[in-house]
C-alpha cells in the first residue's frame, strides 16, 4: 500500500510570509491552479483507490484540480482529522512579527518541536495533531486493500509532523529534513496495514519545473 502526500498550492499568506493554520485560509495564487495540474499530471498515471483531503479550501480546490487530470475515476472524502495545526493568536501574522511577540513560541514550532508549547498562542500542540492526523492515517490503512494507492491531500507543517513520525523520526528531529513545499509530493509504502512505513520519495517538485524559495516551504 502506497500513501501519496500533498501539499494544498501556494496561497497569498504563504507567499506574504504569514501563518496560515486551520483557521486562516487566504486565496490560492494564481500561478498556484497551474501548478495544482502538473501535480495531476504527474500522478494521472497512478490508479487511487480513495483521496482524503483536509476540509479547508486551500486543500479543496487542489484535490479537486488533482482529481480533474487523473486517469481513473475515484472519490474524494474531506476529514477534519487532516487540518493543519490550529495557531491561534499566530493565525494571519507575519513571520516576522511573530519572532518578535512570540520568540519562543515562534523558535520552538519551527526548529525544536519537542519543546513547543502553544498555550501563549492559544494554539494546538505537535502531539495534537500527530494524535489525529495518525488516527485518520491508521483508519485509512486498514479500511483499503494491501496493493492500494492513497492519495492524502493537507498541510505543511502538518504533514511533516506526522510523515515524520510514522517514519520512526523524533519529536525533537521532526523538522530535521526541513519544510514541504506547496504542491510537492511525499510517498510512503506499508506493507503490514500501517504499522510501519518506509520512505518512497520525499518532497517531489520537479514535475513543477522551478526553482524553491523560502516562501514554498514550511
Amino acid at each position: 500500500m502506497k500513501f501519496y502526500f500533498v501539499r494544498h498550492g501556494k496561497t497569498e499568506w504563504n507567499l506574504e510570509g504569514r501563518y496560515q493554520g486551520s483557521g486562516g485560509d487566504s486565496p490560492l495564487l494564481e500561478q498556484s491552479y497551474q501548478e495544482i495540474k502538473e501535480v495531476g499530471k504527474y500522478l494521472s498515471n497512478v490508479k487511487f483507490e480513495h483521496i482524503y483531503s483536509s476540509p479547508i479550501k486551500r486543500t479543496m480546490l487542489t484535490s479537486f484540480g488533482i482529481k480533474s487530470k487523473l486517469k481513473h475515476k475515484v472519490s474524494i472524502s474531506f476529514d477534519s482529522r487532516l487540518k493543519e495545526f490550529n495557531l491561534g493568536k499566530l493565525e494571519g501574522m507575519k513571520f516576522e512579527d511573530a519572532k518578535q511577540i512570540y520568540p519562543e513560541s515562534y523558535i520552538n514550532f519551527r526548529e525544536h518541536p519537542d519543546l513547543f508549547n502553544p498555550i501563549d498562542i492559544e494554539g494546538e500542540s505537535y502531539s495534537n495533531v500527530i494524535n489525529r492526523m495518525n488516527n485518520a492515517i491508521s483508519q485509512y490503512a486498514m479500511y483499503h486493500d494491501n496493493d492500494s494507492n492513497i492519495l492524502i491531500v493537507s498541510h505543511g507543517a502538518a504533514l511533516n509532523a506526522i510523515i515524520n513520525t510514522i517514519l520512526g523520526i523524533p519529536m525533537k528531529d521532526l523538522r530535521a529534513k526541513g519544510g514541504i513545499a506547496n504542491t510537492s509530493t511525499t510517498i510512503l509504502e506499508t506493507n503490514d496495514d500501517g504499522q510501519t512505513f518506509k520512505l518512497v520519495d520525499w518532497n517531489n517538485t520537479s514535475y513543477l519545473n522551478k526553482k524553491l524559495d523560502k516562501t514554498d516551504l514550511i
